[in-house]
């Protein structure tokens, strides 16, 4: 059933005009240009789409402008999470799903729950979700770090398909590739190790830099996939550097800056971020460009 979770899913970015409001043209743009560089799927209102400055109804336009370009031609996984477990179960059961394959819900940020209170909150999204669920460890941004041990016991969860993993830690992916049970996908979260994790026995990413250089990274993935490593890694050497680039100032302001060298959409963003530096923007085009 989520087959297409394996190789590269793509964490689109929502583009911005100038005054701050949505730039649909250009995430109609960014969702086509991804299509054609065939990545696998799209995630739609994750952390780099800037979900936490968004209204409602924004991300409801945001989520139609996706849905309508997309057309049905690839699965979408929907970010929903939150720390309000209560909150959370109600966004997830009034919420439309019926154009989405999945749900991608965060480890509950800010609050430091403890373990066992990362492990009810998901078995208590779990219990109502329509659609499987991703979980999402990312301690970088929420603090805590969901262990391994925690993430294996949600795996026998028969609602819970995946972990996008994005502790930058090799040991923790590799405790979770041998103890994980059959059918459970386990999914880099980190574009500098989402080579490794695939030849470690990995199902794939959900990439931002994917979305800057759909084609060169999808193909990455699927040549790890395939265990042809040197093949691989030739790829994954040239992708270094726009790697670096892509997160040098904060996540999405790199990426941004890339989809604007590369003509997708503008590099805009939601204070309180800031847009690239020249210094950054002036690296990124010399790349682009090369």
């Amino acid at each position: 059933m989520n087959d297409f979770l394996t190789g590269t899913g793509v964490a689109l970015v929502t583009p911005f005009n100038q005054d701050g409001s949505i730039d649909f043209e250009g995430l109609t743009n960014l969702v086509n240009y991804c299509i054609d560089g065939n990545v696998e799927y799209l995630v739609a209102l994750g952390t780099t789409a800037e979900v936490a400055t968004l209204s409602k109804h924004e991300k409801k336009e945001v989520l139609d402008c996706i849905i309508k370009t997309n057309n049905k031609r690839l699965p979408i996984v929907i970010g929903i999470g939150g720390n309000n477990t209560k909150q959370l179960i109600e966004e997830i059961t009034t919420t439309d799903l019926q154009d989405f394959a999945a749900i991608l819900s965060v480890v509950p940020y800010y609050s430091k729950p403890s373990q066992e209170g990362i492990y009810q909150h998901y078995k208590a999204i779990a219990a109502v979700a329509p659609l499987p669920i991703i979980i999402y460890n990312v301690p970088g941004r929420t603090v805590v770090n969901m262990s391994a041990e925690t993430t294996l016991r949600l795996a026998s969860d028969p609602n819970i398909c995946a972990i996008k993993e994005a502790t930058g830690d090799i040991v923790q992916v590799l405790k979770i590739l041998a103890g994980r049970p059959e059918g459970f996908k386990v999914i880099s979260g980190d574009d500098e190790l989402a080579l490794p994790l695939v030849t470690a026995g990995g199902d794939g990413v959900i990439s931002v830099v994917g979305q800057g250089f759909p084609s060169e990274f999808s193909e990455m993935v699927r040549l790890g996939l395939r265990a042809q490593n040197k093949e691989a890694y030739a790829i994954h050497f040239d992708l270094i550097k726009p790697t670096e680039y892509a997160f040098a100032e904060g996540n999405p302001p790199g990426i941004k800056s890339i989809l604007k060298a590369k003509g997708v959409c503008e590099s805009y963003v939601r204070l309180p971020l800031q847009q690239a530096t020249p210094e950054l923007e002036k690296k990124i085009i010399d790349f682009v460009k090369s």
